[in-house]
């Protein structure tokens, strides 16, 4: 990070050793550092703290503390509603149509760089800093901002952040994407950051032991109902818990005696049916996506070649993706992948550059 003199740069600070190392580190540098912690929570929900869940009463009172060890503002702004409408309902309503949701991709996007930006600018700042493992630069060629991967590839975060616009890239800093995530916590030790000892959060932050059906029940009075488990060809193969259950590929859980191995290889949300099959239905070649966020380039116009990632920590595949229309493309991998789940991102890369992703249909 070059040294801006005192540019004011807003810290979203979680209360975990990324986000308060993120923090510090700014601070160090010079910046005009003011600390941030949205709370996401209801107010009936308020009180609530489990695990390694984020955001929680806990995490505020760290982030607070580490906040005042830096000698910066800090303040906690109220994005329970904007959260409950941009990603709660949106996890809810996925999972009821039979998809498998992503709320970090969404998070990011229209809570993290959108409403908390809002926040920032009101706060006098130009830049928000996050704890993601990732990075940002700048093509003088194309004039676009570009999200490139972190250093530490095994913890890398761009994936999550496919979805941001430039407008969102130009103001966003990762003062951790040229770090490992070992070197972080070493280095928030030796900054004696309070935190460099906590664990990290979970990806689902909001839903307490992860049961996902109870969750979506209660917060939307749909009853989760159980159904049939059958074959592509009709016969009923057993009975399952409710369709939130069930996502594309899963092997686990299904509770059928077979003669081999079966995994879900679709979801039939009107007849409340989930299909099985062997790993070969699983294997596909090609997919569809929708939705498309392009950041290397302003609009795909010809074939390209990338190396796509179908769902978080996959290995990459070789593929070209090609346009099919306004906002729609098709990819199609050299070797076939296990279960593109619909609902979910895929991401495509050139090298450590995100070129852009989508939202994968079929």
């Amino acid at each position: 990070m070059a040294r801006p003199g005192r540019s004011r740069v807003v810290a979203a600070m979680s209360g975990g050793v990324d986000s308060s190392l993120a923090a510090a580190l700014l601070k160090k540098e010079g910046y005009d550092t003011v600390g941030v912690t949205f709370r996401m929570w209801p107010k009936e929900e308020c009180g609530s703290s489990f695990g390694r869940a984020c955001c929680n009463l806990e995490a505020v009172t760290r982030a607070r503390a580490v906040a005042g060890d830096l000698r910066i503002p800090y303040y906690v702004v109220d994005f329970s509603a904007d959260f409950k409408k941009e990603v709660i309902d949106y996890f809810c309503a996925e999972y009821l149509k039979g998809l498998t949701p992503n709320p970090c991709i969404i998070c990011n996007a229209r809570i993290k760089f959108g409403k908390l930006l809002e926040k920032a600018r009101s706060l006098g700042a130009s830049h928000i800093a996050t704890g993601h493992y990732a990075n940002v630069g700048y093509d003088k060629k194309t004039g676009r901002y570009l999200l490139k991967e972190g250093r530490d590839k095994a913890k890398d975060q761009s994936y999550f952040l496919f979805g941001l616009s430039q407008e969102q890239l130009a103001a966003a800093m990762f003062p951790l994407g040229k770090i490992t995530k070992d070197k972080a916590r070493a280095l928030a030790k030796k900054m004696k950051v309070r935190t460099f000892n906590t664990v990290s959060s979970q990806d689902i932050c909001f839903i307490r032991d992860l049961d996902y059906a109870e969750y979506i029940k209660k917060k939307t009075g749909v009853e989760i109902k159980p159904g049939d488990i059958a074959d592509k060809h009709g016969k009923v193969l057993g009975r399952h818990k409710g369709i939130p259950f069930y996502t594309i590929g899963q092997r686990r859980g299904l509770g059928i005696a077979h003669t081999e191995p079966l995994y879900v290889t679709g979801i039939d949300i009107d007849r409340n049916r989930i299909i099985v099959g062997p790993r070969a239905d699983v294997m596909k070649k090609s997919l569809a996506a929708e939705r498309m966020n392009w950041i290397a380039i302003k609009s795909l116009t010809k074939p390209i070649k990338v190396k796509a990632m179908i769902r978080y920590n996959h290995k990459k595949a070789d593929a070209v993706v090609t346009k099919t229309g306004k906002d729609s493309v098709k990819v199609e991998f050299k070797d076939a992948q296990a279960a593109p789940t619909p609902g979910q991102a895929v991401v495509f890369y050139d090298k450590d550059v995100v070129v852009g992703g989508g939202w994968i249909k079929k």
